[in-house]
């Protein structure tokens, strides 16, 4: 019996407003300097109906800031290109005529094309990947959990001291964050996703820990355990098998933080 493949998904960001942001940040910047008007189109006012590029460039070369329709079917790897990260909005197209990449081997999950047919909005959620809305419900909680960590910290400054110190030396022992979810990250495309998260936990962890009065250093913890946490809650499914394995995604999940560290003898 034939083995069934799943259908290749094509998905496309936009901008919270439904307009397509520019393909090359670069690009877009120096031509807005210039006083340019750089061209989009609204997928939202699409819905079902095929569109044809405004104002396409050259095959399949990056000569204008959104010269071409530029799809991904791995959504994790979405963000990479939006000049304004997170919030977004996603959508189902479907490529029409002739299609490009920028070579097959590298940018697998790419696909460029100069005419589309708008399929439908999904949930953005699917742009950190496959555990994405697991990532945006640990981000909608930081802010009141950092303020938690930091008030916790003001109650027993040496003990947390103490205890995130241990946890700090055995993240970076490690490399549970800059190995362990980077590189599964990578491999299960969903290396984009991992980056605006980690910012977004980063940014909202230091902002709730900062007004709550945390020391500098108290932040810079608070805003690591953050970091650690979305990215645990991301790679979850991809750092689970053996006991060593286990102990990593419990280190990015800060398992130990709640509880205070010995006093040495």
């Amino acid at each position: 019996m034939a083995r069934s493949t799943r259908p290749v998904v094509h998905y496309m960001a936009t901008r919270p407003d439904g307009t397509v942001p520019p393909t090359d940040t670069y690009l877009a910047r120096y031509h807005r300097g210039q006083g340019e008007t750089i061209p989009t189109v609204n997928l939202a006012d699409h819905i079902g109906q095929v569109v044809h590029h405004p104002s396409p460039g050259r095959k399949w070369y990056t000569d204008k800031p959104f010269g071409y329709f530029h799809m991904y079917t791995r959504p994790g790897e979405i963000l990479e290109r939006i000049e304004d990260g997170w919030p977004m909005r996603l959508f189902v197209v479907e490529p029409l005529g002739e299609t490009g990449n920028w070579g097959g081997d590298n940018y697998p999950y790419w696909l460029m094309s100069q005419q589309i047919r708008v399929v439908g909005e999904t949930d953005a959620w699917k742009a950190f990947g496959h555990r994405g809305a697991q990532v945006l419900e640990v981000l909608a909680q930081l802010p009141d959990l950092a303020r938690q960590w930091a008030e916790a910290w003001a109650a027993d400054p040496e003990g947390a001291d103490r205890t995130y110190q241990v946890w700090q030396e055995r993240v970076d022992r490690t490399r549970a964050l800059t190995s362990w979810a980077s590189c599964r990250a990578e491999y299960s495309r969903r290396e984009a996703g991992l980056r605006e998260a980690d910012r977004l936990a980063g940014d909202a962890a230091a902002q709730a820990a900062t007004a709550a009065g945390a020391s500098p250093h108290a932040v810079a913890l608070i805003r690591l355990r953050a970091r650690c946490l979305v990215a645990g809650q991301l790679m979850f499914d991809r750092i689970r098998s053996g006991e060593y394995e286990q102990s990593v995604r419990g280190l990015l999940l800060g398992a130990a933080l709640d509880n205070p560290a010995p006093v040495p003898a």
